[in-house]
């Protein structure tokens, strides 16, 4: 059975030992900072340090034998399964099994606050993701997006920036228009009506169920394509946004293309989704 290992990160007690080490080897010369990187190879250990490079001039000294004088003063530790040296001096580490598993314990320690920093706080930072036009239902693809928009977030957060979720809703333009013209088609021929089809109008099912939700709602007058137009993307709006709540994604703010062309005024049931978050 492995021996326990203390809560820690490998990689910084490996960059200690490797400081105490060269303030042994080399106590008069300028050290420069240590700092272990991954090798491209994972033949090549853990953790790789060219210390022993950027010492060897100052020091005056071969780079490979400053290595190996580095590697003979490094002090006893249990991270440590084997130390290599590589190339012109090159100090190659592989960590233990237990050094490796250590990472376990450190988890299970610290739990959601694992991997959590400071670095970035009081910086503010939007995110902007889905974001898909409210001409028809959410796809596979909005769910990759949402996922991906919504992790990127709870990083940044974790790192300290203070962010904010945004759905752009380009809900103006020719798309929203053929939206509505396509809608008011379907109700003419749930009336009975005879209704020519847009060439670039949206023929999904989806259309015909808001059509029928247009009806019932407002009567067979269809004269208001305005009205249309925003029944249509208010009740795709809010199917999207049902969608995504059940996905676990919220967003701190909704944007409406709309906006920019009213004065700043939307209409009402849509400004009420916005106000509510739904």
């Amino acid at each position: 059975r492995c021996r326990a290992m203390p809560v820690t990160d490998p990689k910084t007690e490996l960059e200690r030992a490797l400081s105490a080490a060269v303030a042994t080897v080399v106590p008069d010369a300028p050290a420069p900072m240590v700092t272990l990187e991954r090798p491209k190879q994972a033949a090549h250990g853990d953790y790789a340090s060219n210390v022993a490079l950027a010492l060897a001039k100052p020091a005056r000294r071969n780079p490979r034998e400053l290595a190996q004088a580095l590697v003979a003063a490094l002090p006893a530790s249990p991270l440590i399964a084997k130390v290599d040296i590589a190339g012109a001096g090159f100090i190659n580490f592989t960590l233990a099994s237990a050094a490796r598993q250590s990472i376990v314990a450190r988890v299970l320690a610290e739990g959601e606050a694992f991997g959590a920093a400071r670095a970035h706080a009081g910086e503010k930072v939007m995110v902007e993701f889905v974001s898909a036009n409210p001409t028809g239902p959410l796809h596979v693809g909005h769910g990759r997006q949402a996922a991906l928009g919504d992790s990127l977030g709870n990083l940044l957060a974790l790192q300290g920036c203070a962010v904010s979720r945004e759905y752009y809703y380009n809900d103006a333009g020719q798309q929203i228009e053929n939206l509505a013209i396509s809608v008011r088609a379907r109700a003419k021929e749930l009336l009975g009506e005879h209704a020519a089809f847009p060439e670039d109008g949206y023929r999904g099912e989806y259309i015909v169920e808001i059509a029928q939700r247009y009806l019932a709602q407002h009567g067979p007058d269809l004269s208001d394509i305005e009205r249309i137009r925003h029944f249509a993307v208010a009740e795709l709006r809010k199917e999207q946004d049902r969608d995504l709540l059940a996905f676990g994604v919220k967003f701190d703010c909704y944007y409406l293309e709309s906006s920019l062309y009213t004065d700043g005024r939307v209409d009402g049931a849509v400004a009420k989704l916005v106000a509510s978050g739904k």
